[in-house]
């Protein structure tokens, strides 16, 4: 049985809570992502995606300068990495999540997406039940 600490990918760039909306965006065009995660000594305090930055940030005037703790997610789902690649897709596709940041005594170190379950053989099927969960329309936007 695969865990997440076998797929996860464990250089994760990061932001702290100083940082501004600016700095996110021009952070995810350098490492070409969608989400970082805003850390303060490691330990994970949110995310910003892409999509935040649009809804929370763009669509709602907000100026560059705006503090990512102003728009970023604050209630994520976390996962630890001795949890399987089983679970952590059935968990992804219950929450609709596409990013499970894997925390460890309360340090972020590392992150699983989508992506990294579907270039394992093993877990190929899982992410693709994950990812049609996933993409099943709700009401619940994060």
């Amino acid at each position: 049985m695969e865990h997440l600490r076998d797929v996860m990918t464990t250089n994760v760039d990061y932001c702290s809570p100083e940082d501004n909306v600016y700095e996110v965006a021009v952070k995810m065009k350098q490492d070409n992502v969608g989400a970082i995660p805003i850390c303060d000594n490691q330990q994970l305090l949110g995310m910003i995606t892409d999509r935040d930055i649009v809804i929370r940030g763009v669509a709602e005037k907000k100026p560059n300068s705006t503090q990512v703790t102003e728009i970023m997610s604050e209630h994520l789902i976390t996962a630890t990495p001795d949890m399987s690649v089983s679970e952590a897709a059935k968990l992804m596709a219950t929450k609709q999540i596409r990013r499970l940041p894997v925390v460890e005594n309360n340090k972020l170190v590392g992150i699983c997406s989508l992506g990294d379950l579907a270039v394992r053989e093993s877990s190929d099927q899982q992410a693709g039940i994950a990812l049609s969960e996933i993409s099943e329309p709700t009401h619940v936007y994060h």
